[in-house]
């Protein structure tokens, strides 16, 4: 199983802010589980529409979109950090 997390705006989208499951085998990388995603349900179409405003990381490390998943137990999707 693998924790999905979203926050800010693209939980605001998707309707929640985690959900569990069993990945489809095919999904090799973050942006293939953006795709898969998109095609479930138009909140996550919503969320992830411009992946210019999204980040990921991987097992609480930042990742890029062509970065692996398949070993991943937790992924995470926010907008872009600033500091202050």
């Amino acid at each position: 199983m693998t924790t999905l997390l979203y926050f800010a705006a693209i939980r605001e989208k998707v309707g929640h802010g985690q959900e569990e499951m069993k990945l489809p085998d095919h999904l090799a990388t973050a942006r293939d589980l953006v795709g898969w995603l998109r095609s479930r349900h138009e909140g996550y179409e919503y969320a992830f529409a411009d992946l210019s405003a999204v980040r990921v990381a991987i097992d609480q490390a930042f990742a890029g979109f062509d970065d692996p998943i398949r070993s991943a137990t937790e992924i995470a999707f926010f907008p872009p950090v600033t500091g202050g």
